[in-house]
């Protein structure tokens, strides 16, 4: 009997290892909290989705084009994500990757984002800043769910890879990339503190000849 695998769905996590990342961090969570606290659009926006959390994806979504800070983490993930890319054997000759949106995401306990996925993007991903003890992990469905129909449970002991859901937790300097299309929740949990992160798509142009 021969069996093959098909269509595999790839995830990325890794620390995103960097001189003086420490301190890059701080400096990020300062950045997302004077944000949180400043942000008078992006809470009003939060309020509606987010009850209890701040996220400036309603309101200044592209910091990478704002903030020097937010430009210095861009540089550091753009590497990654053009390896990732490659790990996809998707063609890139002739084609540009570039961060298209970047926000960021401070939740305190009890605040959830339920499954969603990216439109009009390639890969997507979250920098964790910081993570507290029993923060919720990144959560992946399994994106066949739908068609199984008739289809049994899954055994508790079945492999990772043949799950519905798989959670990722993170630790702080941690980098998860997916492709836009992987749907993905945060479910709510119970810790002290403030789970900070932030979130970003890529996108893909021609380049053009001359």
């Amino acid at each position: 009997m021969t069996i093959r695998a098909l269509f595999p769905t790839l995830v990325l996590k890794q620390p995103l290892e960097t001189r003086g990342q420490s301190r890059l961090n701080q400096d990020l969570a300062d950045e997302c909290r004077s944000l949180a606290a400043s942000d008078a659009t992006g809470r009003r926006w939060s309020a509606d989705n987010y009850p209890g959390g701040y996220t400036s994806y309603g309101s200044l979504d592209r910091m990478h084009l704002v903030s020097s800070l937010f430009a210095r983490l861009r540089r550091l993930i753009d590497p990654q994500v053009r390896s990732f890319a490659r790990a996809l054997h998707y063609d890139l000759r002739g084609r540009t990757l570039g961060m298209t949106d970047c926000w960021a995401n401070v939740m305190p306990a009890g605040v959830m984002h339920s499954f969603h996925l990216h439109p009009i993007s390639f890969i997507s991903g979250t920098y964790y800043v910081e993570v507290p003890k029993g923060a919720g992990a990144l959560k992946f469905e399994d994106p066949r769910l739908a068609l199984h129909m008739a289809a049994p449970p899954r055994r508790a002991d079945a492999p990772e890879a043949f799950r519905p859901f798989v959670s990722l937790p993170a630790r702080p300097g941690d980098l998860v990339l997916f492709e836009s299309w992987l749907r993905h929740e945060v479910p709510p949990a119970r810790f002290s503190g403030e789970r900070i992160s932030i979130s970003f798509n890529y996108g893909w142009t021609a380049r053009v000849r001359r």
